[in-house]
C-alpha cells in the first residue's frame, strides 16, 4: 500500500472499530452505522485526495491528532443520527465531543513543535471543527428549535457564497476574535447537548452564540466586500489586521 494512503486508511479502520465499540456497549442503529461509516469514508477519501494534490508523502504528527479527532466526531455523528430514532446515551456523546474539543488544542501545538505546519493540515483541522459544530447543531435543534441549525450551517453557507461570488474567495487575514467565537460555539453547543441547563436558558445561550457568529462572519464579509477592487486597500488592511494581532 502506498505510503500516501496509509494514514487515511488507518483512520477509516479506526472509525469502524469505534463504531463496533459503540454498537457493543451502548448500541447503534442503522442510522448511526450509516452516518458513522459515511463520515469515515468521506474523511479517508478527502485526505487521500488532499495528500495527492499537495504531493505530501503522508500524514504528519499533527494530522494524525486531527484524524483522531475526526474519528471521535464520526462516533458523535453516529450517536446524533441515532437520536432521531431512539434515545442515545448523552454522557457518551458528550464525552466523545469533549475529547475531540480537547485534542483541538493539541494538533496545532504539535504541528508547530514538529515544524510540520501545512495548508492541508490547517484545512483538515478547520473542516473537522466545522463539521462537529454542524453535528451538535443538528442534535440540539430538536429541543430548542430549527433556528439552532444556523450555527452549524453558517460556515457552509459562507463557502457556498464563495462559489457564487468571486470577491469572497480572497484569503482572509488571521483574526484572534474569530478563534474566540469558534470556541464559544463549541462550548455552548456542548452545554446544550449535555442538557445541564433549563431549555429556555440553553436556547438563550445558543441565541447569544449565534449572534456572535453572525457578527464574526459579517465582519469578514464586509472586509471582503471593501477589498474586492483595490489591491492597495487590501494590502493596507492586511497590514492593519496583522498589527492588531496579540
Amino acid at each position: 500500500m502506498p505510503t500516501v494512503r496509509t494514514g487515511p486508511v488507518i483512520g477509516l479502520i479506526a472509525q469502524v472499530v469505534l463504531l463496533v465499540g459503540l454498537a457493543g456497549t451502548v448500541g447503534l442503529g442503522a442510522a448511526g452505522w450509516l452516518a458513522g461509516l459515511v463520515v469515515g469514508a468521506v474523511t479517508c477519501a478527502a485526505l487521500i485526495g488532499g495528500l495527492h494534490r499537495t504531493g505530501a508523502p503522508g500524514l504528519g504528527p499533527a494530522d494524525r491528532v486531527t484524524l483522531a479527532r475526526a474519528t471521535l466526531v464520526g462516533g458523535a455523528t453516529a450517536l446524533a443520527a441515532d437520536s432521531f430514532d431512539r434515545p442515545v446515551p448523552v454522557p457518551v456523546l458528550v464525552a466523545l465531543v469533549l475529547v475531540a474539543l480537547a485534542l483541538d488544542a493539541v494538533d496545532g501545538k504539535v504541528a508547530r513543535h514538529t515544524g510540520t505546519v501545512s495548508e492541508l493540515g490547517a484545512r483538515f483541522d478547520m473542516e473537522v471543527d466545522a463539521f462537529l459544530l454542524l453535528v451538535l447543531s443538528l442534535y440540539v435543534a430538536r429541543p430548542v428549535g430549527a433556528w439552532a441549525l444556523a450555527i452549524g450551517a453558517m460556515r457552509y453557507a459562507f463557502v457556498a457564497a464563495m462559489w457564487v461570488l468571486p470577491w469572497m474567495r480572497r484569503t482572509l487575514p488571521p483574526r484572534y476574535w474569530r478563534k474566540v467565537v469558534a470556541a464559544t460555539q463549541g462550548i455552548v453547543l456542548v452545554v446544550a447537548t449535555a442538557g445541564v441547563l433549563p431549555r429556555a436558558l440553553a436556547a438563550a445561550a445558543l441565541a447569544a452564540a449565534l449572534a456572535l457568529l453572525v457578527e464574526s462572519f459579517g465582519r469578514d464579509v464586509v472586509w471582503l466586500w471593501q477589498c474586492r477592487v483595490e489591491p492597495g486597500v487590501v494590502r493596507g488592511r492586511l497590514r492593519a489586521e496583522a498589527a492588531r494581532q496579540p
